[in-house]
């Protein structure tokens, strides 16, 4: 890995992305695990022949990708379903993570992990964990203005990830992202100079 990793993490409507993109602009490495698996599930990805034999053809799209939307009514139906596609999903992810991230030529690297706190294995892979956090009110209005969903199938996707609290008390930094842009990027900026700092004091405490 990098010399230093920041797992960056939050629930559906944080604005995960948007944070992510101003470290980008400050010129931190990105490696976004959510962008992995989908390379990783396109047509021709490194997922695919497994995917294939383990769910049958059924689960292939037209273009030889997987088809998301026979796949998520699979796994919904049949919870073994889902532990079977992670079983495949989840080694190749953290493999060509990790990979992406020792290869970064960046001072740090973000590495965006939706489910970083459910996962339990990119913990030790981190040198700090930021938690980007809004209130639940604030993610369901996103979410719904931005997926078309309703407030019942929003709150349905947050129960099935950490809750609010638990994602607070992994974190070793929190930005909040309340909607207001220039602050947002105010605070990036710091958490930016915070972690430069961090990054050069790794010398001197290995010495």
């Amino acid at each position: 890995m990098s010399a230093f990793v920041v797992g960056l993490t939050g629930g559906i409507g944080s604005g995960k992305s948007r944070v992510a993109e101003l470290f980008v602009e400050r010129g931190a490495a990105l490696v976004d695990t959510d962008a992995i698996a989908h390379e990783l599930t396109a047509p021709g990805g490194g997922a695919m022949p497994a995917l294939r034999a383990e769910f049958g053809q059924a689960v292939v799209d037209a273009r030889g990708g997987l088809d998301r939307a026979v796949m998520r009514q699979l796994v919904f139906a049949e919870p073994d379903r889902r532990r079977r596609l992670e079983g495949i999903l989840h080694p190749l992810i953290r493999q060509l993570a990790e990979a992406r991230c020792r290869a970064a030529s960046a001072a740090y690297v973000i590495l965006a992990v939706p489910l970083l706190v459910e996962s339990g294995s990119y913990r030790e892979r981190c040198n700090r964990i930021l938690v980007v956090d809004c209130p639940e009110a604030v993610q369901i209005a996103r979410v719904m203005a931005r997926n078309g969903l309703s407030a019942d199938e929003v709150r349905a996707i947050m129960a099935a990830q950490a809750s609010r609290a638990q994602r607070l008390a992994a974190a070793d930094d929190v930005l909040v992202n309340d909607g207001d842009l220039d602050t947002l990027a105010e605070r990036v900026e710091q958490l930016h100079q915070k972690y430069l700092r961090l990054l050069a004091e790794i010398p001197k405490a290995s010495c």
